[in-house]
């Protein structure tokens, strides 16, 4: 960097070369210098990415083992006996339910999961539980179902990144 800034003449004369050798030198070495900067960034960039593919997969991780793990809080709730006389009951538990009662949009606050049990509810058995008409239980379970449908989406869009990203070796 130093013999970068010094004078052309003043170089010149101490190196006792003419000045036209002195700046295809003083270029050359501006040369090495810019491609140091530009591989310290590319190091550092990578490091980013890398940094970054791990954060994710702890997160995918985490998500998986999350949906992985057994629900250890489901409850039966017995909602008596319907018109029919048949007893209407759902594997959803109390907290769920509660979502699904007191929450303007509950698909978007249930986890994938509590997605899945209420798809695979009954309607009629929902409604009751819910206290609601067959109607809006299933018009809960088609915004369930469409809201399951764009995490699933998500998810593979998620995997096809990182499967393009992992079969990349080179930076562009």
């Amino acid at each position: 960097k130093v013999l970068i800034d010094v004078p052309r003449s003043d170089l010149a004369e101490e190196l006792v070369q003419s000045e036209t050798k002195i700046q295809v030198l003083q270029d050359t070495l501006q040369q090495v210098l810019d491609r140091r900067e530009e591989e310290r960034q590319s190091r550092q960039l990578l490091e980013l990415y890398l940094e970054a593919l791990k954060t994710e997969d702890s997160i995918l991780s985490k998500v998986a083992e999350r949906e992985a793990a057994p629900r250890k809080e489901m409850d039966v709730v017995d909602t008596g006996t319907s018109s029919t006389g048949i007893s209407a009951t759902t594997a959803l538990s109390s907290q769920v339910l509660a979502a699904l009662k007191e929450k303007p949009a509950p698909e978007l606050c249930l986890d994938s999961q509590d997605l899945e049990l209420v798809l695979k509810e009954d309607a009629a058995a929902l409604a009751s539980a819910l206290g609601w008409d067959k109607q809006k239980a299933g018009a809960l379970q088609e915004a369930c179902e469409q809201e399951l449908s764009k995490r699933l989406k998500q998810v593979q869009t998620l995997h096809s990144l990182r499967s393009t990203s992992k079969g990349k070796k080179t930076l562009p």
